[in-house]
């Protein structure tokens, strides 16, 4: 099955931000396109709204004059739902109530051909739920863009449990056709990315709440040291404290209540209180005029030490031991069969964040684990009241002499990049072993629709095959809430890695 004709008219239902970017994409690949809303004079008010947007796109020399001209002689504004009579692609972006959208979608059935595909751009609701209200619902497809729509790559193509398959990849080759990148997937609540993104901003709330460290400093560890683009808080605050909170129930619910998508009562006391973030002037921070910029904390200077003593490989920060030896620190190597550590001048351990806390050993300061060490220009460290002054100085001189920032934070078992990164590998492996995508596509739906600096799998890849289940099992033993606990698919992923490599 092959992409939409450009002779094919498209509509799009449904006149908001969300709507206009789709019309626009539509446009602008070449397709007629005619807009609709119910309430009247939107869908004019939509397409001047268009069309002064494509003025922009030939001023920053992105359009050229003739194909502005050409796309504004192609779109339309609809009086009424039988003005779409002729279409053979029909996206709904309307309000997300199940009901406003399955009447919709009932009004179009009588209305279009029995060829023409309808879809929808829910991000929250079920599409076999919306689904349910249609005489064929084989012909409804989700189409989840990404705002705004004709600047993010990313389409969600999402097959209901009655979608067609034909449906489904007349669907994906049209996104494709319109320049966009599409991933199929099952539905599933919240899809790919607003499934498996969920750690993302649950852990960094959960060491916020734990008083483990405050929001400038979550953020800056993974920006600086994760390799993030921003932080959990700043991007809730630019998302909205109301609608990211929205999706995260939506998920929580989808689910019955699964505590791994549980929410945060932090947000919660926040959207309460009015402060949904940029739009309203408050959030996690303050955007008021003449408001002081949140800091993070950072350590003040330390004496490196002379040496340290590496017991193990350190594994996925094994990269450390060049960086400190190019710093001028001398590395004395001792093979090591339980861990692996760096053993400091007073005694004291350097460890890799592991899901345990500093306090179970004596001595030990956690460090946590970053996208690149050697790009990084911020380290977190972890220890515990019981932490010698000594080994915490020690520790913080050694990774400001490799030109680092450091940050310590409270004692945090996993820390905050390390079970951030575990919980989002967990839950992609959870979502293959149940069909909803392919480890290619969550990659690419992590990388394209939230910016990810690595997909999932990469980073598993990256990290060790065992990496993410061993952290999580540390964490749930600590938490045995059921937050932590490795999913089955992970369980089973690490085990038969872990035979094949004693068999070899």
């Amino acid at each position: 099955m092959t992409a939409l004709d450009l002779s094919s008219p498209v509509a799009v239902v449904g006149t908001g931000t969300m709507g206009q970017g789709i019309a626009q994409v539509a446009l602008v690949a070449g397709h007629l396109v005619r807009l609709y809303d119910t309430v009247p004079g939107r869908a004019r008010e939509a397409a001047a709204a268009i069309g002064a947007r494509l003025d922009r796109l030939v001023e920053k020399d992105r359009l050229a004059a003739t194909d502005r001209d050409e796309a504004r002689a192609r779109l339309r504004a609809a009086e009424s739902l039988a003005e779409l009579a002729d279409c053979s692609l029909v996206v709904e972006a309307v309000v997300e109530h199940l009901e406003a959208k399955q009447e919709l979608l009932r009004q179009l059935e009588d209305v279009v051909g029995e060829d023409c595909l309808l879809a929808t751009n829910t991000s929250s609701l079920s599409v076999t739920a919306i689904a349910g209200a249609l005489r064929n619902p084989g012909r409804f497809v989700g189409l989840h863009f990404f705002n705004p729509a004709p600047l993010l790559p990313l389409v969600e193509v999402v097959s209901g449990y009655a979608t067609d398959v034909t449906s489904a990849t007349r669907a994906y080759e049209t996104a494709r056709s319109w320049g966009k990148t599409p991933v199929a997937c099952a539905d599933t609540p919240g899809f790919i990315v607003n499934r498996i993104a969920r750690p993302f901003y649950a852990e960094a709330f959960a060491v916020y709440e734990a008083q483990g460290a405050d929001p400038a400093t979550i953020d800056a560890i993974l920006r600086e040291s994760g390799g993030f683009k921003m932080g959990a808080f700043e991007l809730t605050d630019l998302i909205g404290q109301d609608v990211n909170e929205s999706v995260t129930h939506s998920v929580w619910r989808s689910f019955f209540q699964d505590v791994r998508f549980v929410p945060s009562l932090a947000q919660r006391r926040l959207v309460e209180s009015g402060r949904l973030g940029r739009k309203t002037g408050q959030g996690w921070y303050d955007y008021r005029e003449g408001a002081e910029p949140a800091e993070p904390h950072t350590a003040e200077k330390a004496q490196p030490p002379a040496y340290v003593v590496a017991e193990g490989n350190l594994g996925p920060a094994s990269e450390l031991l060049a960086l400190i030896r190019e710093a001028g620190i001398q590395v004395r190597e001792e093979e090591e069969d339980h861990g692996s550590r760096l053993v400091l001048p007073g005694g004291g351990q350097l460890a890799l964040a592991d899901g345990q806390t500093s306090v179970e050993f004596r001595d030990v300061v956690y460090f946590d684990l970053a996208l690149d060490y050697r790009k990084a220009t911020r380290i977190a460290l972890s220890a515990s009241q019981d932490t010698s002054t000594q080994t915490m100085s020690e520790a913080i001189g050694l990774f400001q002499a490799l030109g680092k920032d450091v940050s310590v934070i409270g004692d945090v078992p996993g820390m905050i990049v390390a079970r951030t990164v575990a919980r989002i590998v967990d839950l992609a492996h959870d979502a293959v072993a149940k069909g909803v995508a392919t480890e290619e596509d969550i990659d690419t739906a992590m990388r394209l629709g939230v910016n990810y600096p690595l997909g999932p799998f990469e980073w598993s890849r990256r990290l060790g095959r065992t990496w993410a289940c061993s952290l999580l099992d540390d964490l749930h033993e600590r938490d045995p809430s059921g937050r932590y606990a490795p999913s089955l698919a992970l369980y089973r992923h690490s085990y038969a890695t872990e035979k094949r490599e004693g068999a070899s």
